[in-house]
């Protein structure tokens, strides 16, 4: 009888992969990454990798809705419910920024080569903005912002917002400019759309 039950043992060649995968985009890019970087870095074999995931953009998808989560994670835990409204904005649009700058080259990739995947690339772009627009609507409805007066936004409105960001982002990444130096520029654009009538 096992102990540890297949899917657990699945689960970790998976995780393995995707920090295959991650360490290998941080030393040589995505475009530039084979399988066998991958399980170098996994320290795993090329069976095991196929066993876990189709091909190398497949267990690009993934890592990429993996640090989505974590991102989104980040900024739901730094943003104090009771805090003022100010400062809400302050620390979700930090910990956002931190979350990319702590991974340039995940962020970069995600930038550059997400979109090159056709179809599924554009779904998990489209995926990761609905969710982070998701997570900005409800952190609007929060009891403390409705006492200051702070609008809650819209789903097309927080969308605009989350897609504005990224695509700044992006350009700052393809001119090779310092992401975190777009922090106060996007803490505007967030309190310029909730700022109380």
């Amino acid at each position: 009888m096992a102990i540890v039950p297949e899917t657990s043992t699945m689960d970790r060649h998976r995780e393995r992969m995707l920090e295959g995968l991650a360490a290998s985009i941080r030393e040589q890019g995505l475009a530039r990454t084979q399988v066998t970087d991958i399980v170098r870095h996994a320290r795993a074999s090329r069976t095991t990798f196929y066993k876990c995931f189709a091909d190398k953009e497949s267990c690009f998808i993934e890592l990429v809705r993996v640090t989505t989560t974590v991102g989104l994670e980040a900024v739901e835990n730094a943003v104090d419910p009771a805090a003022p409204w100010e400062r809400q904005v302050a620390d979700g649009v930090r910990a956002y920024f931190d979350a990319l700058t702590a991974e340039p080259a995940i962020a970069v990739a995600v930038t550059r080569d997400l979109a090159s995947l056709g179809t599924r690339g554009i779904t998990v772009q489209q995926e990761g903005i609905e969710r982070y627009a998701e997570l900005l609507c409800r952190l609007t409805r929060g009891s403390r912002l409705r006492r200051a007066g702070v609008r809650p936004l819209s789903m097309h409105a927080a969308v605009l917002l989350i897609a504005g960001i990224n695509t700044m982002v992006a350009r700052a990444i393809d001119r090779g400019e310092p992401i975190g130096e777009l922090l106060p520029t996007a803490e505007r654009a967030v309190m310029g759309m909730l700022a109380p009538a």
